[in-house]
């Protein structure tokens, strides 16, 4: 990459510049060399080269905004979010100490909320226990009566914001409405009140008069991938489902139960020398719905378990598919190219809960 980066090109609110970004974005991961991924130098450099970008874009949105240009700004604050989500994506653990990361991302986060209005809602329901359950709902940008909607579910490990400032640039200008739902207070050891909280959601989803409810979809990262594993398998409202598919939850509870009881790991736990977990840790039920499950950090679901996943639901002419993103490594971690993960899965969730179109059943990113 070019550290001396022209200047961006004037945002136009109507997602070309974005769509641009996201495009070079892409390109910059494909082409990263792992040597030099491997050096402080280039990756720092790198780093800074893309919080500048994001710098750059941020100043905009606030000059925009001042003239009364909401959508140019909206567009502005996306690609912003974007270049600070590619310049964390690079660095190991200290390397963003002087970017205040968090910070930025907060910031725009509230600012394109703001920008957009009453285009995002920030929800509250009544939860199980009589708790309340916070959410952010973002409307469809196109016109019409109803809409898909996908049930978007954060790492109990990652902010929401994180997987906001991913997602909303890739969402841009699909044809889909939003839920953002906080893991992070869902407990694997409250399984069955984690599932009311969703089915809560489920049946807020269901009232919304701009809701398509037969195309109601679920999507998990982390240990979200294993909540929205347990959703689609109990509950036939989820129409598709970007989860883990039932793998990681008997590996998570007994490391859980280790954690919890000090105990050391025993002999049989359900995962093999190389990593793969055994057939006693594979689910004996099936997902109903069209599943995808993306290998590696998403679900913490390995290549090998995946694939043999997917050729049981083969067997018995079930749906699923499974994406692997290309993972470069580095001593401290391993750089994916989110851009290319988070458009094949709209593009998966546009084939499921739109208009029919063809996909590989494994695809490598």
């Amino acid at each position: 990459m070019d550290t001396h980066h022209r200047s961006h090109d004037a945002c136009n609110g109507a997602g070309r510049n974005l769509a641009r970004l996201r495009s070079r974005a892409s390109g910059f991961f494909e082409s990263l060399s792992v040597a030099e991924l491997a050096r402080e130098a280039p990756r720092h450099l790198w780093i800074s080269d893309w919080s500048r970008i994001a710098n750059d874009y941020l100043v905009t949105a606030e000059t925009v905004r001042k003239d009364g240009s909401a959508q140019t700004a909206g567009e502005a604050w996306l690609c912003g979010l974007t270049a600070l989500e590619v310049a964390r994506s690079l660095a190991c653990p200290g390397d963003l100490d002087h970017v205040d990361f968090a910070d930025k991302v907060g910031h725009s986060l509230r600012s394109f909320a703001d920008d957009a209005g009453p285009a995002v809602e920030r929800v509250e329901i009544d939860g199980p226990d009589q708790g309340m359950l916070t959410g952010f709902f973002l409307p469809v940008r196109r016109p019409g009566p109803t809409a898909p909607v996908v049930i978007c579910v954060s790492d109990a490990g990652t902010s929401l914001g994180s997987m906001v400032s991913r997602l909303l640039p890739a969402s841009l200008c699909r044809g889909m409405s939003l839920l953002f739902v906080d893991a992070g207070h869902l407990s694997i050891r409250r399984r069955s009140r984690a599932e009311q909280a969703f089915q809560c959601w489920l049946d807020y989803l269901e009232a919304r008069p701009d809701v398509d409810p037969q195309r109601i979809a679920i999507y998990g990262e982390g240990v979200g991938a294993a909540h929205a594993s347990r959703l689609a398998f109990s509950d036939r409202r989820i129409a598709a489902a970007i989860c883990d598919g039932g793998l990681a939850t008997p590996v998570m509870r007994r490391a859980w139960l280790r954690r919890s009881s000090g105990l050391e790991p025993a002999v049989d736990d359900g995962i093999a020398d190389d990593g793969i977990a055994s057939d006693a840790s594979r689910p004996s039920r099936r997902i109903p719905c069209p599943l995808l499950v993306v290998v590696g950090s998403r679900s913490m679901v390995t290549e090998q378990d995946a694939l043999k996943l997917q050729a049981g639901y083969r067997q018995a002419g079930a749906d699923c598919a499974v994406a692997v993103p290309n993972r470069i490594p580095h001593p401290l971690g391993e750089v994916e190219n989110f851009v290319a993960v988070d458009d094949f899965i709209f593009e998966w969730l546009d084939g499921k809960l739109g208009p029919a179109r063809r996909l590989d059943a494994v695809t490598y990113l």
